[in-house]
């Protein structure tokens, strides 16, 4: 299953510094591309409702959930009035009602009742009060609220990302075995879900004389950059365990660039409640990728 806030990260990740040849040839150019990368990286992921923000993740119920400070609620939200309000699950179709005078908006609009639309599209409905704001999400059929503080202490208290030194051979242009037709395949998640992802093709290189194939995917019908999520033998010694990301360039002429030096964490190296994907059997790789983030050194949280 495709997550709109997963697409747009990735169009900004792959796209956000393109690397030229001159750079490449020149060792400086190409290591002032990386951390300009990387400096983009930090901000959105530090951003008020960016991913250190995320506090909660609360799965809701067929039928009345009702949200507030107060425990008597379905869900407990510390920060908001006793009674906020009601969100009504019927058939996977949500709507939220909030009781009069609530000091809260819904979509930057001061309304007291809306449909939900969840995160699969592009604008999902958010509900926001004071420095918390919370948006549907759909994961496997289940619908669940992520929420959201701009004053969480994961990004008050953020401590920077480390990473391995810039190397540019770690840039590499591999050959695309392109699948035809494209492949459809399960990849799993830390829910214990499987999400059915397409896969178009396989990327095979060599690296210290060996040969290694991974297989990335289309993260929604039309993107040109595929999306890889990958573990080696550094996940979970000096990298985060689960997983790590990264974008390709689009394939062509039988070649397609990973740039390993762009590997980064999933939301779940920073915050226990983010719904992160796991790398397939083929995308384990028997390999040290010393390149990219390393494991975030306040709270790697191993899954």
């Amino acid at each position: 299953m495709i997550h709109f806030s997963a697409i747009v990260i990735g169009a900004v990740l792959a796209t956000g510094v393109g690397v030229s040849q001159a750079g490449l040839d020149d060792g400086a150019g190409y290591r002032k591309q990386i951390d300009t990368w990387r400096q983009q990286r930090v901000t959105r992921l530090t951003a008020p409702t960016g991913w250190l923000s995320l506090v909660g993740l609360d799965w809701l119920n067929d039928g009345v959930n009702r949200l507030g400070s107060a425990t008597d609620n379905s869900i407990v939200l510390s920060k908001a009035p006793a009674h906020l309000g009601a969100i009504t699950l019927n058939n996977g179709n949500a709507a939220i009602t909030l009781v009069a005078g609530a000091d809260a908006t819904i979509d930057g609009t001061k309304k007291t009742a809306a449909a939900l639309l969840d995160d699969s599209h592009e604008k999902p409905t958010t509900i926001a009060f004071g420095s918390v704001s919370f948006y549907l999400v759909q994961r496997g059929g289940k619908f669940g609220l992520r929420i959201k503080d701009a004053d969480a202490e994961t990004r008050t208290h953020f401590l920077g990302i480390d990473y391995f030194d810039v190397d540019p051979s770690w840039r590499i242009e591999a050959r695309w075995e392109a699948y035809d037709p494209p492949r459809e395949v399960e990849e799993p998640n830390i829910l214990g879900q499987m999400d059915k992802v397409v896969v178009p093709g396989a990327a095979v290189f060599e690296r210290g004389g060996k040969t290694y194939r991974v297989e990335p995917v289309i993260e929604t019908p039309g993107d040109k950059n595929l999306f890889l999520v990958f573990a080696d033998q550094t996940s979970g010694k000096e990298t985060y365990g689960a997983a790590r990301f990264v974008y390709t360039e689009p394939p062509r002429d039988g070649r397609v660039i990973i740039d390993f030096n762009k590997a980064y964490n999933p939301p779940c190296a920073f915050t226990p409640y983010a719904t992160c994907l796991l790398p397939t059997k083929q995308n384990r790789l028997a390999l040290r990728v010393t390149a990219g983030e390393k494991k975030y050194r306040a709270a790697a949280i191993e899954r």
